[in-house]
């Protein structure tokens, strides 16, 4: 696995594979080791793609300073990630917290980024849930045989219990668009798991939304998504210019496993474009 070190001396390690014009995909999370991503639906088919473990995440160096763990100092990485591949211009694709990173870099370096590809964003500027819509997203898959455990565990935590992992676990169905052999699967994967003080350093840098005028962008909506539902990613639609929404209606927050067909023209038809 390649690397490099980033503006403040951090070592960042990033896997690149398949061929073609070149993809940079960042991860969710925050603190998701950006293994999980895997082809995304098979976007590899068609050009190299390049997963960037962030800084303190999968497999790359935690900093010195846990402030610098911020997406907006995580924008930063990225212009050292383009300058170490030597490119003028790089398409992004970024999903759910790494939407936040991708944003940030775009406004700051619009002119170094060509196409935007937004899946399942978080939000503008910060996490951006609407909770009425969540709980009806949950609410509709009432009928599924894993819902009664799920709704349980939902109600404690609202109640205040501890997020554990079984009751985090019995919530993860919720997250996809069909709770499958495929959706355990990756769910089980045995990946790094995120550091428990990454989520506040991340969230940290939140600010003000900021519209991206001259960059094309596709935002991807999972209808099932009942980890953030739709709702963030019309206000990222709404919010730049020149972006268009796409509402997947079996998808959830993964929507290259739950519709990897779907996604992959989609995102491929766009990237092209």
């Amino acid at each position: 696995m390649p690397h490099f070190t980033s503006y403040d001396g951090t070592r960042l390690w990033y896997d690149e594979f398949g061929a073609g014009p070149l993809l940079l995909a960042l991860a969710g999370g925050p603190g998701m080791d950006a293994r999980y991503l895997g082809s995304l639906g098979g976007l590899d088919a068609g050009r190299t793609v390049v997963r960037l473990h962030g800084r303190a995440s999968g497999r790359s160096d935690t900093p010195a300073e846990r402030a610098s763990c911020s997406f907006a100092e995580q924008g930063r990485d990225v212009e050292a990630l383009r300058r170490h591949l030597g490119l003028d211009r790089v398409d992004l694709l970024a999903h759910s917290a790494g939407a936040l990173v991708a944003q940030r870099y775009a406004y700051l370096s619009p002119e170094r980024v060509g196409r935007l590809l937004l899946v399942t964003p978080v939000g503008r500027a910060a996490r951006e849930p609407d909770e009425a819509e969540l709980a009806a997203i949950r609410a509709g898959r009432s009928a599924e045989p894993w819902y009664p455990e799920a709704a349980v565990a939902e109600r404690r935590l609202a109640d205040g219990a501890d997020p554990t992992p079984e009751l985090l676990a019995a919530l993860t169905p919720f997250h996809w668009g069909d709770w499958t052999e495929d959706a355990r699967r990756e769910a089980g994967r045995p990946l790094t798991p995120p550091q428990p003080w990454l989520r506040q350093a991340f969230y940290a840098g939140a600010g003000t939304p900021a519209p991206l005028p001259g960059t094309e962008i596709l935002v991807i909506a999972g209808a099932l998504d009942g980890l953030i539902g739709t709702a963030p990613a019309r206000l990222v639609a709404d919010c730049h210019p020149l972006a268009r929404l796409e509402v997947l209606a079996e998808a959830g927050h993964r929507p290259w496993i739950d519709v990897p067909d779907r996604f992959a023209d989609l995102a491929g038809e766009f990237l092209d474009a």
